[in-house]
């Protein structure tokens, strides 16, 4: 690419808006042009707004630091110095609904972190390895919105990518029902140790709307584009029943997860399929994506957080102890970056792709 795109982060002092900005850091296709946030830090520089809750292992990006941050509900004033904006705006779902469609209204793509959109059914909903052809729906969302270039795509909530990944490759076999526990780090709610001591040696066996978000969104990632309806229509192939629990770890998603097959695939049918496992992302060798998107552990005692988290940068996924299970077909363990795969990261490789499809473009 000649010339970097202009890239605007709605909600950058916010961890996953701090994702962002470090995973932005010298990339080949996108700058950092301008950061944007709630009005009560507008005005200030990015190092300014941030000092004190800098949440990232490495130093503010030097060309970020000294950005003056601008009000990201100035949509027009925003929307006039970027090429397309990644959004991580904290706010209520219906604001952050309106916030997002009144910049795609500006002809400015939103690449969106949060939840709001995942189940308005014209926006796609995509981990680009599993489902590109979803981006095909933008169409007729440009046709509900009246825009030419402007639209809203999501990526799926971090919970589900420790495992929906896994079950994807294992799509051939034909996967009917899933039990997972999903065992979440304090950084998907924005935390670190020192802002929530008091999940030090604690777990909470809750996590508000993670478990619809867990057992609903595979579904819609394995849904197809209806072109009589516009719209994306989820799968009805699987039923996942789930539990997610809060634990005392920073950075990495664990999943354990039982499941059953109409076919009987062998422990090394099953493997084979994950290490193999490649999409568009891989084909195109686009900037973030791994080379190899799940990796097979085959000691007793992985995947660790400690040891397997960032594997791939944190794009990858990582799992273990697949074995026979006495009541469903099989059983494994899987873990992800929940802020890199499953959020900031995810959505820089949507990106890429739409960009690399043309969805993005230079204004």
């Amino acid at each position: 690419m000649s010339e970097k795109l202009r890239v605007g982060i709605l909600g950058a002092t916010g961890m996953v808006g701090q994702r962002f900005i470090a995973l932005l850091e010298n990339h080949p296709w996108f700058h950092v042009a301008l950061v944007a946030a709630s009005p009560r830090s507008a005005g200030k520089t990015y190092e300014q707004a941030v000092e004190g809750r800098w949440k990232m292992d490495t130093p503010i990006p030097a060309d970020v630091a000294k950005l003056v941050l601008k009000n990201v509900n100035e949509v027009e004033a925003v929307a006039s110095e970027v090429d397309f904006v990644f959004s991580a705006v904290d706010m209520s779902k219906d604001q952050i609904r309106e916030i997002e469609e009144a910049y795609a209204k500006t002809e400015t793509p939103v690449v969106s972190n949060n939840s709001a959109h995942r189940w308005t059914p014209d926006v796609p909903m995509v981990v680009p390895e599993i489902n590109p052809e979803h981006f095909a729906v933008i169409k007729y969302q440009k046709e509900r919105l009246g825009t030419r270039r402007g639209f809203i795509a999501v990526k799926p909530n971090c919970s589900i990518q420790s495992y929906a990944p896994v079950l994807s490759a294992w799509k051939k076999f034909e996967p009917t029902e899933a039990v997972v526990s999903t065992y979440q780090a304090i950084s998907g709610a924005g935390k670190n140790f020192k802002d929530w001591p008091e999940m030090m040696g604690n777990i909470i066996p809750f996590i508000s709307g993670e478990e619809e978000k867990s057992e609903k969104e595979p579904l819609r990632i394995w849904g197809h584009v209806d072109d009589i309806k516009k719209c994306i229509v989820p799968s009805e192939d699987m039923k996942i029943t789930s539990q997610c629990i809060r634990v005392p770890v920073l950075y990495g998603h664990t999943a354990t997860v039982f499941v059953n097959f109409r076919q009987n695939p062998t422990r090394d049918q099953l493997i084979e399929a994950m290490e193999s496992f490649r999409g568009l992302p891989q084909e195109l060798a686009l900037p973030s994506a791994p080379k190899q998107f799940i990796q097979y552990l085959t000691e007793d005692n992985r995947p660790q957080v400690a040891l397997d988290v960032n594997y791939e940068r944190g794009f990858g996924v990582s799992v273990g102890r697949l074995r026979e299970d006495s009541i469903f077909d099989w059983k494994f363990v899987g873990l992800s970056h929940n802020t890199v795969r499953g959020a900031a990261g995810g959505a820089v490789l949507c990106a890429e792709l739409l960009t690399a499809q043309k969805y993005i473009t230079a204004k």
